[in-house]
């Protein structure tokens, strides 16, 4: 004999799923704002990158003044006016070298490959983390400065020239951190992207007119450097902060940036679906 009653105690269940309509796939907009936030949330509970990246700036900032100043420009505080533009970038190029890192971590522990599983532009991980990563550079641009107000530095740009300078920074910092993307997803291992990043970080920053005026260097050193987009970055930054700078020097700096990210954008979405497949 069979019953259709229900066991005392035993519970008639619904349906699992609540009926309605799927909720509408994220676009590409807010996914990518959604790993921003992610890029955020690391900044704020491992904040170590960042002040390394500072303090790196600092060291060479007070380095460079007063043990370099004097024999490179004749005195540390004129040394000063021509260097202190310059650290800036230095800060911003540092900072965004932590994007390699990360993404090769988050790689390497299987965050992407929950993210391969989601409905969502595959590439908004990609872009979230660089947009996330404009506070670091932000951060990272205006410590130096104060620093070299502190020291006695004084622009002849003013304020004005200041703000530009600095938002500029944060244009080629976006820009120059799709190479360490890149790093970051095409190499397997974290030793080695990170060996390779800083590789490429000492050759970009020391192959440039940060340090030295590129006049005073051989006419085929002063070519090779001309490809450099660190130098076109610098000789804006040390433009507008002082006011000197013309509409070839900006052209070729945004120029660069441009190239940048039409060059090594694609080419991290690549490597990073071509990883993803393999």
């Amino acid at each position: 004999m069979t019953t259709s009653q229900p066991v005392a105690g035993e519970r008639v269940r619904g349906p699992l799923l609540a009926p309605g309509e799927r909720p509408p796939r994220a676009g590409v907009l807010s996914a990518s704002l959604t790993f921003a936030a992610r890029s955020l949330l690391k900044i704020k509970r491992a904040p170590e990158g960042l002040f390394g990246a500072l303090l790196q700036a600092v060291m060479f900032t007070l380095l460079f003044t007063y043990l370099f100043g004097g024999a490179i420009a004749g005195s540390p505080g004129e040394y000063l006016d021509f260097f202190l533009p310059g650290v800036s970038v230095i800060a911003i190029v540092l900072a965004s070298m932590n994007t390699g890192f990360v993404l090769n971590v988050d790689i390497d522990q299987g965050v992407f490959d929950r993210v391969r599983s989601l409905p969502v532009w595959q590439s908004s991980v990609l872009v979230g983390a660089m947009l996330g990563d404009v506070v670091r550079y932000a951060v990272a641009s205006v410590v130096p400065l104060l620093l070299g107000l502190a020291l006695g530095f004084r622009p002849d740009g003013g304020l004005g020239g200041v703000v530009l300078a600095l938002l500029f920074l944060q244009l080629f910092a976006f820009s120059l951190a799709w190479i360490w993307a890149l790093v970051g997803v095409a190499v397997r291992t974290a030793a080695s992207a990170q060996m390779l990043i800083i590789t490429l970080d000492s050759v970009l920053l020391f192959g440039s007119n940060i340090i030295a005026p590129r006049e005073t260097m051989p006419s085929w050193l002063q070519t090779v450097i001309g490809f450099n987009p660190i130098t076109h970055a610098a000789t804006a930054v040390r433009g507008l902060m002082q006011g000197t700078e013309t509409a070839g020097q900006m052209g070729r700096a945004f120029l660069a940036c441009a190239i940048l990210v039409a060059v090594f954008a694609p080419l991290t979405a690549y490597a990073y679906a071509r990883r993803g497949r393999g």
